[in-house]
């Protein structure tokens, strides 16, 4: 079974030529996207809002380091 809809590849493909053109802008910086990377997110996200067939995202994992530092005791 496929992983991906079809309309999710089509919404990739279209962010992509917009990137190729130079229109292609990320988030509310409205910067110009310049990673492959990113476009290929971008083009995910919006078919994703669409109702397309493409699987959630992952969720982030947290450093033990990080969620120790809250809980030091004072000597």
């Amino acid at each position: 079974m496929a992983k991906y809809g079809r309309s999710a590849s089509k919404r990739v493909e279209s962010a992509m030529r917009r990137k190729k053109r130079g229109t292609l802008k990320s988030g509310r910086s409205g910067r110009r996207v310049t990673s492959r990377k990113q476009v290929i997110a971008i083009g995910l996200s919006e078919a994703r809002e669409k109702g397309a067939k493409v699987p959630r995202k992952a969720a982030r994992k947290r450093s033990r380091t990080s969620s120790r530092k809250g809980s030091s005791k004072k000597r």
